[in-house]
This record gives C-alpha cells, structure tokens and sequence, in this order.
C-alpha cells in the first residue's frame, strides 16, 4: 500500500513515516504544496496524507486540484485546524476524511483501513482472484488446500494484482506502488519478483497466470485465456 505524505513539518512527517512504514506502508513525503500536487498527480497512491497549512499552497487548493484533474486518490487532511468551518471546507474540497492534531497513532491507521476499502482495494481480512486467496494479515496466498507464505514485495506485487485482476498494470505504475514513487528499481529487480510470485503460483498449483504485456505490463488471469 502505497501513501503520500504532505506535512511542511519535518518532524512530525518523519513521525508519520515511522509509524506506516512499521504497519506495512510503503511511504513518500513532501513538504509544500506545490509538490503534493504534483506526485498527487501521478495517482500512483492508494491514500493521501495531506496537511492544510503549506507552503506554496495551501492542502484546501491542493485537493481541489487533484479532484478538477479527475485524480480520485482518497485524501485524509490531518490539521491542527479543528474548526468546523474548515472541516467543512476540507471536505467540500474533495478531502475524503479530516482528523485533527494531536491524534492517536491507532485512529490514524484506522482511518487509512477505512479509505481504501471504500477504495474496494481492502476487502475486510482478504483478497481473492480466481481460486486465490491473499490473506491481508498474515501475507500467505492459498489455491484450494495448498498455502504459501509471501515475501512482503511479494505480497504487495500479489495485492496489486489481484484487486486488478484482468486489468493491465503497467510497470512503471507497479513499480511506484511496490518500490515508491522515488525509488530507483532496475526492470530486471521487478521481473525478478514476478518470476518469484509466478512460481509461487505454480507451486499453488493455480489456474492463475501472470501475463506480461510487452511494453505496456502484467496482468493477472485465467491461464485459459493468456494470450
């Protein structure tokens, strides 16, 4: 799972980065505005962390923008700014849930859970495609009696996609959401992990397949219908 963090202060982002990276997060953080906006446009995030009081714009203006752009990331604004009128205008913003400083680490993680179920990426405690099932807690993929357990870069590659089973994932897009956005990942560092999860499936016994698509990326499918 794939988070971007917006907060100008350093410290408390660096806290922030702790306590998702501890829970299983891959974690990218910026410090205006203006760069919020602009990996926010990327859309390669599953969640938003986005502060209100930037520099060079404010988070109010920043997810109006990403929303104008038909980007539909989930934004938790996270401000000292507890008024209700500026809830109220985060939220008419396009922000998807607001939480006020100081907050509890636990209510956090909690809020994040929420916004990418509603997202349809989270399915209470698993994930299934064809005869697969991801378990979300303990990283081990099943094929009928047979389990295996992932590696945590297997597990998210696994993830992505089976909440996209059919659909084509292109690598660079892959790549953003397993690795991080500012990652540098050579194409043979994630060929290698396909390779790895391929011969999971096979190991599974599985009537699942990863196709790749030249040029374009991987998509998980029946291998009745690869091409």
């Amino acid at each position: 799972m794939q988070v971007l963090i917006v907060e100008d202060d350093v410290r408390l982002s660096k806290a922030l980065q702790q306590i998702l990276t501890d829970n299983g997060y891959q974690v990218d953080a910026v410090y205006d505005g203006a760069d919020g906006l602009a990996y926010g446009e990327s859309d390669i995030y599953d969640v938003i962390i986005l502060d209100v009081m930037l520099p060079k714009m404010n988070g109010f203006d920043v997810v109006a923008q990403l929303r104008r752009k038909n980007i539909s990331t989930p934004v938790l604004m996270l401000t000292a700014r507890a008024e209700v009128p500026d809830k109220v205008h985060g939220l008419d913003s396009g922000a998807d849930t607001y939480m006020t400083k100081p907050f509890a680490p636990a209510e956090l993680l909690a809020n994040l859970r929420a916004l990418t179920r509603r997202q349809g990426e989270v399915t209470f405690e698993r994930v299934t495609a064809g005869d697969l099932v991801l378990d979300l807690e303990s990283q081990d993929l099943s094929c009928g009696e047979k389990t295996i357990h992932l590696s945590h870069k297997e597990y998210q590659l696994a993830l992505l996609l089976m909440t996209n089973q059919g659909q084509t994932v292109p690598k660079d897009t892959l790549i953003g959401k397993v690795w991080g956005y500012d990652a540098y990942v050579e194409d043979n560092n994630a060929e290698a992990y396909i390779s790895f999860l391929r011969k999971k499936l096979k190991f599974l016994g599985s009537t699942m397949k990863i196709e790749t698509l030249r040029k374009l990326g991987y998509r998980l499918i029946l291998q009745e219908d690869a091409q």
